[in-house]
C-alpha cells in the first residue's frame, strides 16, 4: 500500500542520495588513484548519479501531483519557489548523471568527467539541501501538511465511518 501523500515518502530518495553521491565519487577517485580500473570502480557512483536523477524526477512528478491540494492552505510564493528549486535540482541532477556516465571513457575526457562529477555532486549537495529546507518549510512554517487533515466535521476526524 502507497502513502497518501506520496510525495513526503519519495521527497526522501534524492536526499539521502545527494549526500551519498560525493562520498561515492571521491571515493572512487581515491581508488583509481590507488590503482583500481577506472571503468569498473566507476560504475558506483554513476549508478548513484542515475538513481539521483530518477529519484528527484520522482519527487518533482509527485510534487506536481500534488499541488493543487496544497495551494488551498499555502501561499503561491512559497510554494513556487519550492517548485523552482525542485525542477532546478532535478535538471541539474540529470546533467550531473550524463557527466558521470562520461566518466566512463578513458583518457582525458574520463578523468575529466570523474573530476566533473565529484565537484558537481558537491554542489547538487547543496541544492539538496536547500529544496529540502524550502519543502520542510512548506510543511512547518506555511502548514502544507493540514491539506491532508481531515476536516472537524469528517467522520474520520470523530472516530472513523461506522
Amino acid at each position: 500500500m502507497l502513502p497518501n501523500p506520496l510525495h513526503p515518502a519519495v521527497v526522501h530518495f534524492p536526499v539521502v542520495l545527494a549526500f551519498l553521491l560525493p562520498a561515492m565519487a571521491l571515493g572512487t577517485l581515491w581508488a583509481i588513484r590507488r590503482g583500481a580500473r577506472a571503468r569498473r570502480a566507476w560504475a558506483l557512483p554513476l549508478s548513484f548519479a542515475v538513481a539521483l536523477a530518477a529519484s528527484a524526477w520522482l519527487a518533482v512528478e509527485t510534487g506536481e501531483g500534488q499541488d493543487e491540494r496544497v495551494e488551498k492552505v499555502v501561499a503561491e510564493q512559497p510554494l513556487s519557489t519550492h517548485e523552482d528549486m525542485a525542477e532546478t535540482f532535478m535538471a541539474a541532477s540529470m546533467v550531473l548523471a550524463v557527466v558521470a556516465a562520461a566518466g566512463l571513457l578513458g583518457g582525458i575526457p574520463g578523468r575529466a568527467a570523474r573530476l566533473v562529477t565529484a565537484a558537481g555532486s558537491l554542489v547538487l549537495l547543496a541544492g539538496a539541501a536547500r529544496v529540502g529546507h524550502s519543502g520542510g518549510e512548506l510543511v512547518y512554517k506555511y502548514g502544507a501538511a493540514s491539506a491532508y487533515v481531515p476536516s472537524a466535521n469528517t467522520p474520520a476526524a470523530v472516530g472513523g465511518a461506522r
